[in-house]
């Protein structure tokens, strides 16, 4: 079966609320693969949701994975999903292979891969998404969608036994992005580092996307979503790309 996923830039867009921007997104994304469903009732008559979101929260650092959970919750309450972190399971590797969608949180990226590698569990959401399992993240959560992790914008704060992560695609993602040099930044802007990645790496292509823009990959083909729009970096090479445009034409 073909992956399917939606990868976010970020969970907010300038002041807005926890994942305000991206509810209507994720809700059609999972209507669209039978995720959601209509409610059952149990023998009580009691309302039951029976679709499991599982939740993997490990690049909070801020803040602690119970709040993690509970702000996810509170922010989906209305959509009809079991939602579960996999930090309460004994066996994650069985929590995997028994949910029925995985959503992974932002935060740092570095830590987040580190332990995906701990628990063993790199392999596991591979194959569960290479048979079907929808895939969600932002920001870190898509970071390791990826090839790498290499063009996260992380600070390396714990070492991951390595840099290559999930591979759902093979393009580099930089979420969060930034056109230009905001006034007063005397570093390196986003695109030169970038641009360094792919002296590199001239085989490489990098997508980007600011905050409020999604990617979503389904039978095969890759589209974008919101605005602004992004840009793809190959070598030498920047095009800037709307809603409109045609990404598996110019990712060819």
């Amino acid at each position: 079966m073909a992956k399917s996923l939606l990868l976010l830039s970020s969970s907010r867009v300038g002041n807005s609320g926890f994942l305000v921007h991206a509810k209507p997104l994720i809700e059609q994304f999972l209507l669209d693969l039978n995720v959601i469903i209509d409610l059952v009732t149990d023998q009580n008559n009691q309302p039951t949701k029976h679709k499991k979101l599982l939740f993997i929260p490990y690049a909070g650092i801020s803040i602690g994975f119970d709040q993690y959970e509970s702000m996810l919750k509170k922010a989906l309450e209305y959509i009809a999903v079991e939602i579960t972190s996999i930090h309460h399971a004994k066996d994650k590797q069985l929590a995997i292979q028994q949910c029925d969608a995985i959503i992974t949180g932002g935060g740092n990226t570095f830590s987040l891969l580190n332990s995906l590698y701990q628990f063993k569990l790199i392999e596991p959401i591979r194959q569960m998404v290479a048979n079907g399992v929808p895939y969600i993240g932002w920001s870190a959560g898509s970071n390791i969608a990826a090839p790498s992790i290499r063009t996260t914008n992380d600070m390396p704060i714990v070492e991951p036994p390595s840099f290559e992560a999930l591979d759902f695609i093979p393009w580099q993602i930089n979420p969060h992005y930034i056109d230009g040099n905001p006034p007063g930044h005397n570093g390196e802007t986003r695109q030169q580092r970038i641009e360094e990645f792919l002296i590199v790496n001239s085989d490489k292509k990098v997508i980007c996307i600011p905050e409020g823009t999604a990617l979503k990959y389904k039978n095969n083909q890759l589209s974008f979503i919101g605005e602004p729009g992004g840009f793809l970096f190959c070598q030498n090479s920047k095009v800037a790309f709307d809603a409109n445009s045609d990404l598996n034409l110019l990712l060819k």
